[in-house]
């Protein structure tokens, strides 16, 4: 399959391109199919950073 529309479809749990499941079931576009299958782990890792940077700013007041 082509590259540049990859998804991660919550509902199947699996990685499935652009012509998949409806987009509130999902998460991306990601590049490519290696990435969208990380979508759970970058999406973790980005809420921890945004954890991270509330609390830090919540203690600077």
């Amino acid at each position: 399959m082509a590259r540049g529309r990859w998804y991660f479809c919550l509902k199947h749990q699996q990685v499935e391109p652009k012509a998949g499941c409806r987009a509130a079931d999902r998460l991306g576009p990601y590049a490519d199919e290696e990435t969208a299958a990380r979508a759970l782990e970058i999406a973790r890792e980005r809420n921890e950073a945004a954890d991270e940077a509330d609390r830090r700013w919540n203690e600077g007041r």
